[in-house]
């Protein structure tokens, strides 16, 4: 048989080493050998002895009920073997982040990530239950993030002479360190009269870095597993 479609573009090829690679633009290929974490229900083909934990209970404290601002739950992945992970063909890049290193991610933005890493739930500050609530992981430690991303992501540099606004619905993520508020673009009045549908913003004052993507469109619900 043959096809384009057998070229080495497209084939999968045994891992030489455990750990996160991007497989293509589009998916990330994991080689387990021990434990991983996973977007539940990201997981589009394995092979090997891999066991697949739905339940966020039981698994400890890395594991929480909440992950996501979305309310997605994550998956434990455990055993010896290679998994492959991706969601609605968005595209996929991942993050090497070291000792000392805090990045804030959007939960619907989170594809996969090594155990070593941690992460803690917050309320992003100063944003309250404004623009789509704003309830990002920060994830700290040693290890690859996985993440995931609706077209190209924009990284724009933060620096205290030049404060970034960005819309809430397309924030990705930012570094840790920054400042978050919310700015009003709009008058009341403005607003009142129809305005220009971008009435506020996130506002990033600081040293760093943000990453959105190029798009506003809200994300849909997830479906119950």
């Amino acid at each position: 048989m043959k096809s384009d479609l057998f070229s080495s573009e497209h084939m999968a090829e045994q891992a030489t080493v455990p750990g996160m690679t991007l497989q293509n633009a589009k998916s990330i290929k994991y080689a387990v050998n021990g434990e991983m974490h996973a977007r539940q229900g990201s997981m589009v083909a394995f092979r090997g002895n891999l066991q697949f934990e739905h339940k966020s209970q039981g698994i400890g404290g890395l594991l929480k009920r909440a992950v996501t601002g979305e309310g997605l739950p994550l998956m434990a992945v455990r055993g010896q073997g290679e998994a492959w992970f991706a969601h609605e063909a968005a595209n996929c890049f991942i993050v090497e982040m070291e000792q000392g290193d805090a990045l804030t991610i959007n939960g619907r933005n989170v594809l996969c990530f090594d155990a070593s890493l941690a992460y803690e739930i917050k309320t992003v500050k100063g944003a309250g239950m404004a623009g789509g609530g704003l309830f990002n992981s920060v994830f700290t430690g040693h290890g690859k993030l996985g993440l995931m991303c609706d077209g190209y992501p924009i990284v724009i540099p933060v620096t205290p002479q030049q404060p970034v606004f960005v819309d809430t619905d397309a924030v990705v993520g930012w570094s840790a360190q920054l400042n978050t508020s919310l700015h009003r673009s709009q008058s009341v009045g403005s607003m009142i009269r129809g305005g220009s549908g971008e009435a506020v913003q996130l506002r990033l004052d600081g040293q760093g870095f943000v990453i959105v993507r190029p798009s506003e469109l809200k994300p849909e619900k997830a479906s119950s597993h």
